[in-house]
């Protein structure tokens, strides 16, 4: 499949817009920067460490026209750092990155919103080709992505993809901790928030996710690839 449904012409200087790279490796954002600014004129370029410190940011006002986002990021598990992206950013095109790229996750990514999907180990001009698309409204594919058959889809998962859209950031957060065993006590202390709150986070997650247990809750998030779709895959 192409990798873009715009046309590669000459590069389009988009001197105005902002991007926000979020990325642990320094150096991967450096290369970034440098390659976004001298081939698209792009000036305003922001780089966070971990999907907190973007959220974070995104609170205290920050806007973008961008995002690029390694899937694996310290502080993420699976999909939710998307999710909880998306959530905080409505409407801003999200490109993942990642050193993974079967195609199992690109379809799930795609799924969960992500307007598209690089490789790491791409050439430089592949991310500069995904970050014009995307600036332009449209999207931008690996070449060699090949969408799975229906019939190839894991049952539930579309559909869990759906329903974990719908979480709000505080709750994907909650989430998170969720399936990684943390108890209502440990979550609490963990965000700052009161007990009684987690608790009636909880029940508003169980809700929009159909479930009747956190146990449920926990099934649903990893059928898609929520927790789990890189659990076996250690990051390099």
């Amino acid at each position: 499949m192409r990798e873009s449904m715009i046309t590669m012409n000459a590069v389009t200087r988009e001197r105005g817009e902002m991007i926000l790279v979020i990325d642990d490796h320094p150096l991967f954002c450096e290369a970034l920067q440098m390659t976004l600014s001298d081939a698209l004129g792009l000036s305003q370029i922001e780089t966070r460490d971990s999907l907190g410190a973007a959220l974070e940011a995104f609170r205290g006002g920050l806007e973008v026209d961008a995002i690029v986002l390694d899937l694996n990021l310290p502080d993420v598990a699976g999909l939710d750092g998307l999710t909880r992206l998306r959530n905080a950013a409505p409407g801003v095109p999200v490109i993942v990155v990642s050193s993974m790229s079967e195609d199992r996750i690109i379809t799930a990514v795609l799924h969960a919103g992500a307007a598209g999907f690089v490789p790491k180990h791409s050439p430089r001009e592949d991310f500069v080709a995904a970050v014009r698309a995307v600036s332009q409204g449209g999207s931008y594919l690996p070449r060699d992505y090949t969408p799975p058959a229906k019939d190839a889809d894991p049952d539930g998962e579309r559909d869990a993809i759906d329903r974990l859209s719908e979480l709000t950031p505080q709750q994907g957060r909650i989430l998170a901790l969720v399936c990684e065993g943390y108890l209502n006590k440990q979550i609490a202390y963990e965000l700052s928030i009161s007990e009684t709150t987690v608790k009636a986070h909880v029940t508003a997650i169980l809700r929009k996710l159909g479930a009747q247990s956190r146990t449920q809750a926990v099934r649903i998030a990893n059928s898609a690839s929520y927790a789990e779709i890189l659990r076996d895959k250690a990051k390099p």
